[in-house]
């Protein structure tokens, strides 16, 4: 057997092994008959002389990885592992990444719509972001709060949407006022369990510097110092669109995303996503951008489902007798 001490004192441990070692995991996995020890800045390692001197080649690449490029991911590590060249993996654009999540997760823009709401959020401090399930309105929005907190840009996050109910009514499902509303803003749990490390994300929600709550939650309160997202607009009534809007404070910014061909609302209710759009078009500071099924990034059939329900409510338009009101 043979130990091999490695120094690592140009890069920060952490960079190289991982949040909690599991980049070193992964190492361990890849080489089960090395002995590893961490310690500081030193890693050491013992075994077979041909397991040393490969495993040594191997993070030899992963702190050139870092130099190079700043950062290092699971993934990166997967792939030299998997002997696939990381330096000769494309490494995206920087002018796309957004955030990165743990692991060194990259959290990027990925369409072109996705692009320009992100471009719109930078020189905006309202911006509409509008289109179908499955193109990221929700998930961008989010990563650009998160940057925002990072950066030390924001306070706060303020993640809201209204608790309209589609098919299940709220007084019949299980729990206090909590767990009832909890399944309303999970797409927001999720997006970010993606982008902020469990521990850190638990004590943001604590300590109230990421707050998730329903949009009724939000009247009387003046919402400063904030990134402030409202999911799922198109389910929002005239009344409460105008009511959210005029919280927010100087030193805001607000990204309002919404559908509005999946409106939840009673039929006797307007959307007041709709209105909005038409009546603040132009004014300065606020934006809008207009995603469409070329930026969905979810399975490759919600595309086609998109198109097809497009088609089939163009045919029942062109239908209508003339003089019959739209639904």
């Amino acid at each position: 057997m043979t130990e091999l001490v490695i120094h690592l004192d140009a890069i920060d441990p952490v960079d190289l092994l991982g949040i909690n070692n599991s980049r070193l995991q992964l190492l361990r996995n890849a080489f089960p008959r090395v002995k590893f020890a961490s310690r500081g800045n030193k890693l050491r390692i013992e075994g077979s002389s041909q397991d040393l001197e490969l495993l040594e080649s191997k993070i030899n690449q992963m702190v050139q990885f870092i130099e190079k490029y700043g950062r290092l991911s699971d993934k990166t590590v997967e792939d030299l592992l998997a002997d696939v060249d990381p330096f000769g993996v494309e490494v995206p654009d920087a002018t796309d990444v957004i955030t990165y999540g743990p692991g060194g997760a990259i959290i990027k823009a990925r369409t072109a719509g996705q692009k320009q709401m992100v471009a719109l959020a930078e020189n905006n401090d309202v911006v509409f972001a509008i289109g179908p399930a499955g193109t990221g309105k929700t998930y961008t929005a989010v990563a650009l709060a998160v940057r925002a907190l990072k950066n030390k840009e924001v306070r706060k996050i303020i993640l809201t949407r209204p608790a309209v109910e589609a098919g299940e009514n709220l007084g019949y499902l299980p729990g206090d006022l909590k767990e009832k509303i909890d399944p309303y803003l999970r797409p927001l749990y999720d997006a970010l369990d993606d982008m902020i490390p469990i521990e850190k994300l638990n004590y943001y929600m604590s300590n109230r510097i990421i707050e998730v709550a329903p949009l009724a939650f939000m009247r009387g309160r003046t919402l400063d110092h904030a990134y402030i997202i409202l999911d799922e607009a198109q389910n929002t009534t005239e009344p409460q669109l105008k009511m959210f809007l005029t919280r927010i404070g100087p030193s805001a910014k607000c990204i309002i995303t919404g559908d509005i061909t999946q409106v939840d609302l009673p039929r006797h209710q307007r959307s007041g996503l709709i209105k909005a759009l038409t009546i603040l078009q132009g004014v300065e500071g606020i934006a809008a951008v207009h995603l469409s099924e070329r930026d969905v990034v979810r399975h490759p059939l919600v595309k086609q489902i998109i198109r097809a329900y497009e088609e089939a409510d163009k045919k029942d338009r062109e239908n209508q007798p003339s003089g019959e009101p739209n639904p």
